[in-house]
C-alpha cells in the first residue's frame, strides 16, 4: 500500500463568519492511499481554534508511513487502533487516513461504505445549509440565493436575536442557531424563549466547551434543546455530555474519522441523546464520508462542499437538503 499526501486550498464564495474567526479560503489535506487497482481518499482541514495546520498532519503522518504502508489485510478497526497510538495528538490527520483506509477497504469489497456498516439510508435526515456572521442584509441575500429547507445561523453578536427576527420574515424554513461557546447561561436561556417563538429547533454550543456546570443548568432549564459541539470531541465526551446536554454534533475531523466517529454515535443512541454529524468547510471527499453515516443521524450538517467557490472532488450530491449517493464503491468521493 502506498501513502500520497496533497494540500489543497479551498476558495469560498463568500468570506465566513463565526463568531471567534472569518476566512475566505481553507487549506484541506487529501490523504491517498493506493493498493494495486484500487485507491481511497480521505480528508482533514486546517484549523486554528485547534492548532491544525496542513503541514503538521502531513509531517505526522509521515512519521508513521512504514507503518502505514506496511499494513496487509486489516479491518479499518483493527488498522484505526494501529496507528491511533501514533497520531492521537493529531486526530485531524488520523481522520483524513481513517477515511482514505474505509474507502479502500469498502472498494475492495465491492461495496458502499454503508453497506459494508449493513446501515440501510431509507429515512436520511435532510442537511441544513449555513449562514455564516454578517450584516443582516448580507445574511438575506445568502439566503435568497440559496433557498433551503433548514438553515444553521451562526449567531455569537449582540444583535442574535434582530438577525432571527430579519431571518424569519423572508423564509418558513426551519432554523436552527449556532454560538460557537459565545453567549453566558443566562444570555441562552434568554434567547432560547425568544428562538423557540421564531421557529429555531435547537442551539448549539452556546457556551465555552469546559463549562460543564453551566450547560448541566441550560440542560435542566432551557426551552430548547441544547447540542454539544465544542465540548463533544473524542469517544470519552460522550459520556460526560450525558445530562449537560441533549444531543452530540460529532465532528469526524476532532474525533479521528469514521471508525471512531460511528462508535460516538452509537454510543450517543444508546444513552438517548439525539446525534448530528457536522462538518468543516471541506470539499466533497469529507463531505461524502459524512454521507454514509446518515442512518445514524438525527440531524445533519454536511454543507462545507456547498460554501464553496471551486469544489476538488466528486461525490454525493445535496439538493434542497436532500442526499444523494454517487454511484461509485466506497464513500463515492473521486478528485476531478
Amino acid at each position: 500500500m502506498k501513502l500520497q499526501l496533497d494540500e489543497y486550498l479551498l476558495k469560498l464564495k463568500h468570506r465566513f463568519t463565526i463568531s471567534r474567526e472569518s476566512y475566505d479560503t481553507q487549506p484541506t489535506l487529501i490523504v491517498t492511499l493506493k493498493d494495486g487497482n484500487f485507491e481511497g481518499i480521505g480528508e482533514a482541514t486546517s484549523n486554528p481554534y485547534y492548532n491544525i495546520t496542513v503541514q503538521k498532519m502531513m509531517l505526522d503522518l509521515t512519521k508513521i508511513k512504514s507503518i502505514i504502508e506496511s499494513t496487509k489485510e486489516e479491518t479499518p478497526t483493527a488498522f484505526w487502533n494501529k496507528v491511533f497510538p501514533y497520531l492521537k495528538e493529531n486526530m485531524f490527520a488520523l481522520c483524513a487516513l481513517d477515511i482514505a483506509y474505509n474507502d479502500l477497504y469498502a472498494k475492495k469489497q465491492g461495496k458502499k461504505l454503508y453497506e459494508v456498516w449493513q446501515l440501510k439510508p431509507i429515512n436520511n435526515p435532510l442537511t441544513n445549509f449555513t449562514i455564516g456572521i454578517d450584516t443582516i442584509e448580507n445574511m438575506l441575500a445568502k439566503m435568497e440565493e440559496m433557498p433551503w429547507p433548514i438553515y444553521k445561523v451562526k449567531l455569537g453578536t449582540k444583535e442574535d436575536i434582530k438577525i432571527i427576527k430579519a431571518l424569519r420574515e423572508q423564509t418558513n424554513a426551519i432554523f436552527r442557531v449556532d454560538a460557537n461557546c459565545g453567549w453566558t447561561v443566562d444570555e441562552t436561556l434568554k434567547n432560547a424563549i425568544a428562538l423557540k417563538e421564531l421557529g429555531v429547533e435547537f442551539i448549539e454550543q452556546p457556551l465555552p466547551a469546559k463549562d460543564w456546570v453551566g450547560h448541566h443548568k441550560l440542560f435542566k432549564n432551557s426551552v430548547l434543546p441544547i447540542i454539544a459541539d465544542e465540548s463533544c470531541q473524542i469517544e470519552a465526551d460522550i459520556e460526560k455530555c450525558y445530562n449537560h446536554f441533549h444531543g452530540v454534533n460529532v465532528k469526524l475531523v476532532k474525533c479521528g474519522g469514521v471508525t471512531s466517529g460511528k462508535r460516538m454515535l452509537e454510543k450517543a443512541r444508546s444513552l438517548g441523546l439525539k446525534t448530528m454529524v457536522g462538518c468543516m468547510t471541506e470539499s466533497s471527499v469529507g463531505i461524502s464520508a459524512i454521507a454514509h453515516l446518515l442512518p445514524l443521524l438525527d440531524y445533519v450538517d454536511m454543507d462545507g462542499a456547498l460554501l464553496l467557490k471551486n469544489d476538488i472532488a466528486n461525490g454525493v450530491s445535496i439538493i434542497d437538503g436532500k442526499t444523494t449517493y454517487a454511484n461509485g464503491n466506497g464513500t463515492g468521493a473521486s478528485l476531478k
